[in-house]
């Protein structure tokens, strides 16, 4: 009797030292340890909200910059265009200007021919008026007093005839300067209407030059307006960017907290079971008449997502160029975030570009303008899977027959589309 009550006593001592070890201490540290984790997580989960604001922010930041870009790329063609039709037009002007000089050149000798015909011309008429008047002035004896005096009839037929000769000889000499003056005359006036021409066409060119250059003037000052905007824009997502960074690594840091908080946790929850495993052990050997045996219990689970093979499992598929292409089809479907580079979670369309690249070892520029100058520039019927191939703000790899793999638009994401839905600016060789 008495060795019962002995035990029972032990066993109600032991039950008091597992009760007292295993409830109020252990149970409230335990869960002060888990209020103050659950704290960390709130603070982590608000923050991840502040980043996934910034996020946004900074994507449509990114956005904006890229569209204000395609207008300051646009602008540009524009203003290099109206460059080069000033240029020419200027040239154009300094070319008739010198046509006109000479034209003036050739009109000032024109007329001195003209006025030396129209002298000639003068000279000839007056000596041939002398000698008609000389003639007449003798009247009809001297004439045949000079007929009388020849030796014979043909003496007198050869001075008839020479009378006649000198008569035929000053007409048509006559006429030939005339002539002569007439065909400088209109010279002269040919090459007027030419000079007035040039003069008309220098008129129109001037017109266009003054019309080109208040064009360029509009078109730079449009493109400093545009400049300002992105540098604005580029600014405050330099802003949102630097927050995203803030917001990682204070999330860093309330992650590592928690971590560390739940080491805590783990270890005053290893601490307690050790506890009550031990005064469990001392409870069974003081229950000499009873035994039992400690259960046991395991569970598994399992999960399944969709998984992407690597850039490196490619390696033997074709060339590098059709690696570089059969790698970027896989990603077929994803998002399409502004400003993006994740080929899961989303990217832009010059972020798809960069971030297939990277993952094969290559390093390309990361804007849609930048692009255009990378790497070897070949034609459109040269080109072979995994070109890029470029457009007004935007840019695709080239995956063979006519088809390009691109993150396209947020509504419809990474897609496969006709190489030529619109006009290919230049098509580049990376590898």
């Amino acid at each position: 009797m008495k060795r019962r009550l002995k035990g029972f006593v032990a066993i109600f001592i032991s039950l008091t030292i597992l009760f007292l070890a295993a409830a109020p201490v252990g149970a409230t540290s335990v869960s002060s340890l888990e209020k103050e984790k659950e704290k960390i997580e709130q603070q982590k989960r608000e923050a991840d909200e502040r980043k996934k604001k910034e996020q946004a922010n900074y994507n449509s930041a990114s956005g904006k910059v890229d569209s204000i870009q395609t207008e300051v790329d646009e602008i540009e063609g524009e203003i290099d265009e109206i460059d080069a039709a000033l240029v020419e037009t200027i040239a154009s002007v300094e070319m008739i200007e010198e046509e006109i000089g000479e034209k003036e050149d050739q009109i000032a000798q024109t007329m001195a021919d003209y006025e030396a015909a129209k002298e000639v011309e003068q000279q000839q008429y007056d000596a041939m008026k002398l000698r008609i008047k000389f003639m007449y002035e003798k009247g009809d004896v001297t004439y045949l007093e000079l007929l009388l005096e020849s030796s014979g009839f043909g003496e007198m037929f050869n001075k008839v005839e020479y009378i006649e000769k000198l008569y035929e000889y000053d007409r048509k000499l006559l006429e030939e300067y005339q002539l002569a003056r007439q065909a400088v005359e209109e010279l002269q006036q040919k090459l007027e209407d030419e000079k007035a021409e040039l003069e008309a066409q220098r008129h129109e060119l001037e017109e266009e030059q003054a019309s080109l250059e208040a064009i360029l003037t509009e078109k730079k000052a449009a493109y400093d307006n545009y400049e300002t905007q992105l540098a604005k824009a580029k600014q405050e997502a330099a802003i949102y960017k630097a927050n995203i960074k803030k917001q990682n690594d204070e999330i860093k840091k309330l992650e590592a907290a928690a971590a560390a908080k739940q080491s805590e946790i783990d270890r005053a929850k290893q601490a307690e079971e050790e506890a009550r495993r031990a005064q469990e052990e001392a409870l069974r050997k003081q229950q000499e008449s009873s035994s039992g045996d400690p259960g046991s219990s395991s569970g598994s689970g399992n999960g399944s997502s969709k998984s992407y093979a690597s850039a490196s499992s490619y390696s033997g598929s074709g060339g590098k160029g059709q690696q570089i292409a059969n790698y970027a089809c896989q990603f077929i479907g994803n998002p399409y975030v502004p400003g993006g580079t994740s080929l899961t979670n989303g990217a832009d369309c010059s972020g798809f570009v960069w971030r297939v690249y990277k993952d094969f070892g290559y390093t390309v520029p990361r804007t849609s303008y930048s692009l255009r100058s990378a790497g070897t520039g070949v034609s459109y019927s040269e080109a072979q899977p995994g070109d890029v191939m470029c457009y007004a703000g935007h840019v695709g790899i080239y995956i063979g027959n006519g088809q390009i793999v691109h993150a396209s638009t947020q509504r419809t994401g990474i897609k496969i589309t006709n190489a030529t839905y619109k006009e290919i600016l230049s098509v580049r060789r990376i590898v």
